[in-house]
């Protein structure tokens, strides 16, 4: 038996030291149960509420390419504590011809999955109920409910009895002087992306090191976001205006706004560093702005939710500072950084035109080769045969099922006429194989039949469908739709300027099917190997008038 290995703990304030735990137990355990340690996956400061954890995506796949034969971990909660995604483990995981084996459960079954699931649910609520009672009893006492703002420092303070007391805030002055210099700027008419710009070239820390950029100082109004409406300084404490649930498709929180009633409004004057007029005279010039600012149209869901005008819009990154590449002057792309921060040295400005020309001349010629074309359609035949082979088993199955049950209440039904057996067993036996044929014939009207196994000599209509693509691709005015399905392969394009050539980056499926057609051996790596585009002179300029 081959044995993989999961650990996992889920705080910063854990250490390696408590994976380095669970590993040692679960080796122990493989080596009396006599088992081949194949690998042991690990996540590192990651809660156990969602899946989005590199460790627990890498078991998935491998158990999928029958790498091991059995999981061992310490409990089941080190899997996952979210009762979905532990049920989708364990589904897997039988799917795949795994088993689950825990040092606290043992060998893991339906029950389990069932109990421990709930169990460890409700431990995350609770879990979630303590902490904002806790929270909100400091919150009512005018001290810290966990983060901190721009401007403040929390400590640690002991009361007459020596008992440490948690929460306390006090003004950092430097950052005052750069807080009242910030909202001084704004009422003399500078911009938010002004005021940042001379943050940053005057090299003025900020409040994540990270540079100041127009959002860190404007914010979102409605929200409290941002140094421009931050209510702490004028001595206003308000907690609750939002709140954060974790979206369980990507596993990262997402805010969501909280009716105003259920505000928690506190007054700390002490925490005060913007006066009311100073602060007034910002909220007016806010609202002068907002009034000024074309609004959506209602009902126009495309001003709500528009489609990315661009075929790489978003998903071009800096590879020098990892930000995104900004579209200017509907032409150029630029490091969003570097434009507005001036926090990078990345000041190369791409022609649109050519890196969408380059990924598309990626698309045609690494993909549509005649080599290209055989190994993915073989592969992707060699997968919906298995499909279909797998459906016609189960129709299979479900029908002679069917004749079982069909045969079983004829007998019972014959049993009754010539009055054998007794009649209330027979009865209830007969309820439940109507029930049972019920299933069955649901199950076999809403199947369909899989279809006929495939061919290696689709290769020709794949190229056919993968030129109409790029045909359309090419297309600007019938480009949007069938861009969706090029975005859908990319996750981001890294852009890293070195000499003369531009480094590029592709990560996603995409990358993967390029990587597939130019070395079959690393057609499961994560990316493409860097490639090298040399722009011509003309489509490159660094950001100075001049040309590289």
């Amino acid at each position: 038996m081959k044995a993989a290995l999961y650990a996992r703990y889920s705080s910063d304030n854990q250490r390696d030291a408590s994976i380095e735990d669970q590993i040692r137990l679960c080796k122990e355990r493989a080596e009396q149960e006599g088992y081949t340690i194949i690998h042991c996956y690990t996540d590192h400061a990651v809660s156990g509420a969602s899946l989005m954890r590199p460790g627990i995506q890498a078991l998935i796949t491998d158990s999928m390419q029958g790498k091991f034969d059995v999981v061992i971990s310490e409990a089941l909660d080190r899997l996952s504590r979210d009762q979905e995604d532990i049920a989708g483990i364990y589904k897997r995981m039988t799917f795949a011809d795994v088993k689950i084996l825990t040092l606290s459960e043992g060998w893991v079954d339906n029950l389990h999955i069932g109990l421990k699931g709930t169990m460890n649910a409700l431990f995350l609520k609770d879990l979630a109920d303590k902490t904002r009672r806790g929270l909100r009893g400091r919150i009512e006492q005018g001290k810290s409910g966990g983060g901190n703002s721009y401007g403040y420092k929390v400590i640690k303070t002991i009361d007459d009895t020596g008992e440490v007391i948690l929460g306390e805030r006090v003004i950092i002055p430097e950052e005052a002087t750069v807080i009242r210099r910030i909202f001084t700027d704004y009422i003399n008419g500078k911009s938010p992306q002004a005021i940042a710009v001379e943050l940053n070239h005057e090299a003025v820390p900020s409040p994540r090191n990270n540079g100041w950029g127009p959002s860190t100082i404007h914010g979102n109004r409605k929200r409290g976001t941002g140094i421009l409406n931050n209510e702490l300084y004028i001595g206003r404490l308000v907690w609750n205006r939002l709140r954060y649930i974790k979206d369980p498709d990507t596993g990262k929180r997402v805010s969501r706004h909280n009716p105003e009633n259920d505000w928690i409004i506190k007054q700390v004057p002490h925490y005060r560093i913007i006066e009311q007029d100073l602060w007034d005279e910002v909220k007016a010039r806010q609202k002068a702005t907002a009034q000024n600012t074309r609004p959506v149209q209602p009902g126009n869901r495309l001003g709500a939710q528009k489609r990315p005008k661009y075929l790489l819009s978003g998903i071009v990154k800096c590879g020098l500072c990892g930000s995104n590449y900004i579209i200017k002057n509907n032409r150029q792309l630029i490091c969003t950084s570097y434009q507005t921060k001036k926090t990078c040295s990345n000041k190369v400005r791409i022609q649109r035109t050519d890196i969408e020309g380059w990924v598309l001349e990626e698309l045609r010629d690494k993909l549509m080769t005649k080599e290209a074309l055989a190994e993915f359609c073989k592969a992707y035949t060699q997968y919906i045969n298995k499909s279909r082979m797998a459906k016609t088993a189960g129709l299979a199955g479900a029908r002679k099922e069917f004749q079982k049950v069909q045969s079983q209440m004829s007998n019972i039904i014959e049993a009754i006429k010539n009055g054998f057996g007794d009649f209330e067993n027979m009865k209830q036996e007969m309820t439940k194989l109507e029930a049972r044929r019920k299933v069955l014939t649901e199950q076999l009207s809403s199947t369909e039949e899989p279809k006929t196994l495939l061919h290696p000599s689709m290769a020709k209509r794949y190229q056919e469908k993968l030129t109409t693509l790029y045909e359309v691709l090419n297309s600007e005015d019938k480009r949007t739709r069938a861009a969706e399905a090029i975005r859908a392969l990319i996750e981001k394009i890294t852009v890293t300027p070195k000499g003369n050539k531009l480094h590029i980056e592709i990560t996603g499926d995409l990358g993967q099917m390029i990587n597939f057609t130019l070395d079959k051996t690393s057609k499961y790596t994560n990316h493409v190997k860097p490639m090298t585009y040399d722009f011509t002179p003309s489509g490159v300029s660094n950001g100075c008038g001049g040309r590289i």
